[in-house]
């Protein structure tokens, strides 16, 4: 029987508790070594993801994508996706960095019965060292999906609140990177001016299934020390936070959000991501792996994001590019992609100067 609020014959949302024994510490190789066995996230992301689009929940079917890396140091991924190029629902037009939720225009308060998969419940505990109760995150699909289980992670949708990170949602999805065995599992969020479709607060998650140069690269660290580093390596420079393990999560959230409120108050757009990866210094040693996050401070684009063939949001920012047509994603080269993701950020001595001030208010 349907339950309250569902239509016969869709499925409910699925209750995921989990607790600090559900962290994978330490996910597996890209090369197929031991221990790569999904977790328990995985596989009820994924097969609730997969019946969704056995049951036509999805604007398209998504069918295996031809993926390549472009020849190069930074190891770019390419892949087509012609189907989300043509069929996704068009973006909202950004006008402000502080736009305030429109309940004229899409939002999540209308996602179909059947599209919201997983509510994830984080268990609680006793003494005064146990995790604060927090309202659920929900996993849902993403209509127009980038790859197999490209999902979207909602905090209280309900609230109807715009697309401006705050730390709360951003901690919650680190937790869901580490529920995942997955190397490739990344979540992501894109701003207001910095390529965001909908204007209702919304992490991405999704899988990549190959390796990113962003996870290892060496940062910089930027004075005062401590807090704050600078990837310059990379497809498109980034400020690098990182944590080594759950216990750090709380404390890089809020870091994260206090750098991109500033960026904000600067009249700067941003963009994050979160990857397994490397400590800042690289090269991971007995420590192994933990959680890096990535912010980026870039030039507001205002309007309805642009209809060409190549738009820079987080996935093009950490060197995947989703690319609609079979000619780009053919033809296209590192350096025609470099020009075309460092086009939105800031100079290198701007950037700079940015760093330092921002670990300056960390510091503090």
């Amino acid at each position: 029987m349907a339950a309250a609020g569902e239509e016969p014959g869709h499925p409910s949302p699925e209750d995921f508790v989990y607790g600090e024994e559900d962290f994978v510490l330490q996910a597996a190789g890209w090369d197929g070594e031991p221990g790569s066995a999904p977790s328990r996230f995985d596989r009820a992301l994924l097969q609730s993801w997969d019946d969704r689009m056995e049951r036509g929940l999805f604007r398209y079917r998504l069918e295996p994508l031809p993926t390549r890396v472009l020849p190069g140091p930074m190891r770019l991924v390419a892949q087509l996706n012609v189907q989300r190029g043509t069929e996704r629902r068009p973006p909202q037009a950004v006008r402000s960095l502080r736009q305030p939720f429109d309940p004229r225009a899409f939002n999540f308060t209308r996602l179909r019965p059947g599209e919201v998969l997983l509510r994830l419940r984080r268990a609680g505990g006793a003494g005064p060292a146990a995790p604060a109760a927090r309202d659920p995150l929900l996993v849902a699909i993403n209509a127009s999906p980038l790859v197999r289980g490209h999902v979207l992670l909602l905090a209280e949708p309900a609230r109807r609140l715009p697309q401006a990170l705050t730390a709360p949602l951003l901690r919650a999805g680190l937790e869901a990177a580490l529920l995942s065995a997955h190397p490739g599992f990344r979540v992501g969020f894109n701003g207001l001016g910095g390529c965001a479709s909908v204007n209702h607060l919304h992490l991405h998650g999704f899988y990549v299934g190959r390796p990113l140069l962003v996870e290892s690269a060496p940062a910089q660290e930027l004075r005062p020390p401590g807090r704050l580093g600078l990837l310059r390596a990379v497809p498109a420079p980034a400020f690098l936070f990182y944590a080594a393990g759950p216990a750090g999560l709380e404390a890089l959230a809020r870091d994260v959000c206090r750098a991109a409120e500033r960026l904000t108050d600067a009249g700067l757009a941003y963009n994050v991501f979160a990857t397994r990866g490397d400590p800042p210094e690289g090269a991971a040693g007995d420590g192994g792996r933990g959680l890096r996050v990535l912010l980026w401070a870039r030039r507001p684009s205002f309007g309805a994001k642009a209809s060409e063939a190549f738009n820079v949001a987080l996935c093009e920012l950490a060197g995947y590019l989703p690319l609609p047509a079979a000619p780009l994603f053919r033809d296209i080269t590192e350096a025609e992609a470099l020009r075309a993701i460092r086009e939105h950020l800031l100079p290198e001595p701007e950037m700079l100067s940015l760093g330092e001030e921002l670990a300056r208010l960390l510091a503090g």
